[in-house]
């Protein structure tokens, strides 16, 4: 009987050219949670918005001292069985280009080549009036220093580098500014609400419209600026292949979808493709 890694392996080797998609499905191992259940619902309250970011000081301040605290277990999260399947699958077949949802920059860590950070990173801080960019460490260390008593704080950890803190004890958080021009400062990272930068939106566009299938991993693809590559995908009759452990917004689209945890079965099916190569060679 062939199981469902021997058919995701055989679909993966014969297809000439690859662009893979992943979220939070790759990450979740690696301690990162993730915002909805196998439903594709929401698990939790939702994120902040950008507009609220913007245009609230005290939501800012409560970020800020969440991010502190949800930063020590975002910042030493290390790659997943995912990660490290994937970076191997690109060596095995045409995939070039991996786009991906997640801003913890894991995939990069697990030397995949080629990553396109689709929502930005957490790692960077940017100021919103004159784009200087400086390190994430770095606003952690002005943020510690202008507010010894955050490092008593502690919490369970959410999404994104996020922590579920009590925000009445957050509303003294004294936030640094830019210190080139003492403008606003924001994590170089796409926030619910907020468009993606029309340029890496076409990067990736050149990047399906140079490949022949696209390999969802990991993602329920409810957030539209993911589902968009499916959506394109489908309309140029592209083969598109899902690896995700539940329902996702393009299921219908879907040439072949695969149920499960995602580090188990792109890792058994790299098997197959070892096995394979093995028995080629003898």
């Amino acid at each position: 009987m062939t199981s469902s890694t021997d058919v995701l392996a055989n679909v993966l080797r014969h297809r000439s050219h690859w662009l893979i998609l992943t979220g939070a499905g790759c990450s979740t191992k690696a301690g990162l949670g993730d915002y909805r259940d196998k439903q594709g619902e929401w698990k939790r309250q939702h994120p902040i918005t950008g507009q609220l970011f913007r245009e609230n000081a005290l939501a800012r301040k409560r970020y800020w001292a969440r991010g502190f605290v949800g930063w020590r277990n975002f910042s030493s999260a290390t790659p997943t069985q995912s990660h490290v399947a994937l970076a191997e699958l690109q060596n095995q077949i045409d995939a070039p280009t991996l786009i991906t949802q997640n801003v913890d920059q894991l995939h990069q860590q697990a030397h995949h080549r080629n990553v396109i950070d689709l929502h930005g990173v957490l790692s960077e801080v940017i100021c919103l009036n004159c784009g200087h960019l400086s390190s994430r460490s770095d606003m952690q260390d002005r943020l510690s220093l202008a507010n010894p008593w955050l490092h008593y704080l502690d919490a369970s950890y959410a999404p994104d580098g996020d922590a579920d803190l009590t925000d009445v004890i957050t509303d003294t958080l004294e936030v640094p500014d830019c210190e080139l021009c003492r403008g606003l400062l924001k994590p170089n990272v796409v926030f619910f609400g907020e468009n993606v930068p029309r340029a890496r939106v076409e990067t990736c566009f050149e990047a399906l419209n140079a490949a022949d299938a696209l390999l969802i991993v990991g993602s329920s693809l409810m957030v539209y600026s993911g589902f968009r590559f499916c959506r394109r995908a489908h309309e140029q009759n592209k083969a598109i292949v899902i690896v995700n452990d539940g329902v996702t917004r393009a299921d219908e689209l879907a040439s072949h979808k695969f149920s499960g945890e995602c580090g188990d079965l792109l890792t058994s099916s790299l098997q197959q493709f070892n096995t394979s190569a093995k028995t080629l060679i003898i």
